[in-house]
Formats: C-alpha cells, sequence, structure tokens
C-alpha cells in the first residue's frame, strides 16, 4: 500500500505537520482563522475527532446543532460545526472525499463486546485516547467532557429505518478535508483502531496533520 499525503496546497508555510499512527491520538489548539487539513495517506482510515472551544471548554461541538442547522447528517464542503451555544466552532473549507459521518459515535470497548462478542473487550478503542489525552493535557477534561465527535473518512449510512451500518470506506490515499477555526478550538483526534468492522478496511493506518496559518 502506497502513501499518498495530498500536497496540492503547499507545506512550506504551515506552521505544524505531524503524522499520527494507527491507534495513536493528537491533541492540539487552533487559532482563530488558522486552517487544519487531515489527510487520509493510505486510504480507508477513519478519523475520530471532538472539538471544544478553547476558552470555554464546557461549550464543545454539539452534533445536534450542526445537523439540525445543515438540514443534513453528513459532511462536506461548506458544513459549519457549530458549538452548544449554536455560534461556528469549524467551517469545512474543503473536502476531496466527499461525507463525513456524524452519527455513529467513537468506538468504545463496551460497544464492541455489544457489536462483536466478548473476545473484543480489551482491544484498544478511541473512547481510550480521547480520555488518555483529556486527563495528560493539563486542562482539566474528564470523561465527562467526551461528547459527541465526528468521524472523518467514515462510511455510516443510515438504513430506511433508521438505523446506522457501518461500511466500508469512500476515502482513498491522499483524500483530506480542512477545516478553519472560526475561534479558538481544541482539537481532539483518535486514528481509529477499529479492527472489527471495515470503515478502516480492517487494516488501520496513519494519517497526516497539517496547520496553516491564519
Amino acid at each position: 500500500m502506497t502513501a499518498s499525503t495530498g500536497t496540492d496546497r503547499s507545506t512550506v508555510t504551515a506552521r505544524l505537520i505531524e503524522d499520527v499512527l494507527a491507534g495513536d491520538g493528537w491533541i492540539h489548539e487552533l487559532r482563530t482563522g488558522e486552517s487544519l487539513r487531515i489527510v487520509d495517506l493510505y486510504g480507508n482510515q477513519a478519523v475520530d475527532a471532538l472539538f471544544f472551544d478553547a476558552t470555554d471548554y464546557s461549550n464543545r461541538y454539539s452534533a445536534v446543532d450542526t445537523i439540525r442547522e445543515q438540514g443534513a447528517v453528513y459532511l462536506t464542503t461548506g458544513s459549519v460545526l457549530r458549538a452548544l451555544d449554536g455560534q461556528p466552532l469549524l467551517t469545512v473549507v474543503a473536502d476531496t472525499c466527499g461525507r463525513h459521518d456524524t452519527l455513529g459515535g467513537a468506538c468504545s470497548q463496551e460497544s464492541n463486546v455489544v457489536r462483536y462478542g466478548e473476545h473484543t473487550r480489551h482491544m484498544h478503542a478511541c473512547r481510550n485516547t480521547f480520555l488518555a489525552l483529556a486527563l495528560a493535557s493539563g486542562r482539566g477534561l474528564e470523561k465527562r467532557d467526551l461528547g459527541a465527535n465526528v468521524n472523518f473518512f467514515m462510511n455510516v449510512p443510515v438504513t430506511p429505518e433508521g438505523g446506522l451500518e457501518f461500511v466500508d470506506g469512500i476515502s482513498s490515499a491522499g483524500k483530506y478535508v480542512e477545516l478553519r477555526a472560526e475561534r479558538p478550538t481544541l482539537v481532539l483526534i483518535s486514528n481509529c483502531p477499529q479492527l472489527n468492522n471495515p470503515c478502516n478496511g480492517y487494516d488501520p493506518t496513519p494519517v497526516r496533520m497539517i496547520v496553516w496559518p491564519a
């Protein structure tokens, strides 16, 4: 499998470039107007993300407000991610994948057991990564602060009955999504380690984070 880095925009002016290995986490604070690009280096990799107003961590990303205001359950170019106060937190300014999930949530050891069986209980999951990042951040974030998340590159169709299906992804090597911070925003990333459904093609791979200044 060959990585593709999605380098249509010069990285010379980037403030930060970091690769996140499969199953690892990443935490970073974006300043107002800065852009974060998440690159799916090898393709078919789910990237779970939590977002917080960096001036008030209780004012975090709201899936309800985001979905209601845009009238759609998937994110793509032009989508505005809203906080609990109803105001914009980030805007998707570029997207070469075309659809990102807002409903599937983050995998956990508990949900793995329910969906896939007791033998998966001790597999690492995104909730573990988020909690480790939160506790180690020194920002006073705890388990109760882990609310709704976005699953970038993850394909979760809604069934006619209103259920969710975790199916093969639609991303490929070098696809990316880019977000602009509309206010200071704390970003927590879990590069999903899930091995039990096709969201990662049963083979989790690294992704790249690129931050450009305002």
